[in-house]
């Protein structure tokens, strides 16, 4: 029997990965600030993914002028039907006073938060937390190599990113203006339905011939990590079902193991919780008035339910409850726990449900059952 894993599932399904929106503004960015202390753009520009992976990117903009550069890469999202595929994505660095740090600026077609309950406060440029850590991290590499101090101004634009943001949800949550920068691992993952779920039956094949009793479905990177953390499990126990929650329990009610362990993102899990098994935002939504429900249960009255049921996002809803100790992330995890044991139609599965925010933290379990 083959490896098992996430990067086994990957290479069973024959679909080419691409590069997120975060990986080349990073890639623009170190061009860009190698070009402004040496008066050379590195064509093409290598850098170095969380993973460890090192990618180059070839240029499609150099410019430069009096104080600043400006480099552009065009993104690549594989196999993967991404709107912002073959966007151009531009960095233009300038320099600022010793102690300023790396201060993001939205450029044209990269939108501004304007409402809280996103992992960044209103008025910053989209631009998340991973890509932000991505790119300071190049910027001192750059400096460290060139002789710069690392201070600088950084702006990111996405040529008609203002147009392709009306293709996603970026309206809705408050993003005005454009794009985000996103992506935990710089990697974009490819789905097509049908190859990734004969990828998650594939990793259960695999894991039950190895005689791993315990396995773990996750819905990204981010949760695999706390699961390993968690638990300890081994590689060939992880199944990336990504999207397809039901994908998993189906196959495992036919194919049952001891246990599994269903780890993934707050809003997502949130999703199972109310009864959907495909968690795609494209095909399923996070229910705020389901949400409101839960809080009551878990002692909100009804003036943190309305709250909850309005909030911008699922994330804004649990910090409303967290302040006001109402225990909305483990409300959650145990309802998709149940949901869960549903579908699985009394198969011999014990189950248990990690929430876990961006960063990875716990933010809400059931017991196993």
């Amino acid at each position: 029997m083959s490896e098992g894993g996430r990067d086994a599932q990957l290479k069973h399904t024959g679909l080419r990965p691409g590069w997120t929106t975060g990986a080349c503004a990073t890639a623009s960015a170190t061009a860009a600030y190698t070009a402004l202390l040496t008066g050379e753009f590195p064509d093409p520009v290598t850098i170095t993914l969380p993973k460890g992976q090192t990618p180059s990117f070839a240029l499609a903009v150099e410019e430069a002028g009096d104080g600043w550069a400006t480099a552009g890469v065009v993104k690549d999202a594989g196999d993967d039907p991404d709107v912002t595929h073959g966007a151009l994505v531009r960095a233009t660095v300038r320099p600022l006073p010793a102690g300023s740090g790396v201060v993001f600026r939205a450029g044209p077609g990269v939108g501004t938060v304007t409402r809280p309950g996103l992992p960044l406060e209103v008025g910053e440029p989209a631009v998340n937390p991973v890509p932000r850590q991505m790119m300071r991290d190049h910027v001192a590499r750059v400096a460290a190599a060139h002789g710069g101090g690392g201070d600088v101004e950084l702006t990111l634009s996405v040529d008609h990113g203002e147009e392709i943001a009306r293709s996603t949800w970026n309206p809705r949550l408050g993003i005005l203006g454009g794009l985000s920068i996103l992506g935990t691992t710089g990697i974009v993952v490819p789905y097509s339905c049908s190859a990734w779920i004969d990828s998650i039956r594939r990793g259960v094949d695999v894991a039950r011939a190895a005689g791993r009793t315990h396995l773990a479905g996750c819905t990204g990177s981010t949760s695999e990590r706390t699961v390993v953390a968690e638990y300890g499990l081994p590689e060939d126990a992880l199944l990336d079902m990504g999207d397809f929650a039901g994908a998993v329990l189906k196959y495992v009610r036919r194919h049952p193991v001891e246990r599994l362990t269903v780890c993934g993102g707050f809003a997502k899990l949130s999703k199972l919780a109310a009864g959907h098994l495909d968690l795609h935002s494209a095909r399923s939504q996070v229910d705020k008035g389901f949400l409101a429900a839960l809080a009551r249960e878990g002692g909100a009255g009804e003036a943190l339910a309305a709250e909850v049921a309005s909030a911008n996002t699922g994330l804004a809803a649990l910090q409303l409850c967290a302040a006001a100790g109402v225990p909305l992330g483990d409300l959650v995890a145990v309802a998709a726990r149940d949901q869960a044991l549903h579908v699985l139609r009394g198969a011999p599965v014990a189950v248990d449900v990690v929430c876990v925010d961006r960063a990875g933290t716990v933010v809400g379990r059931s017991t196993v059952r």
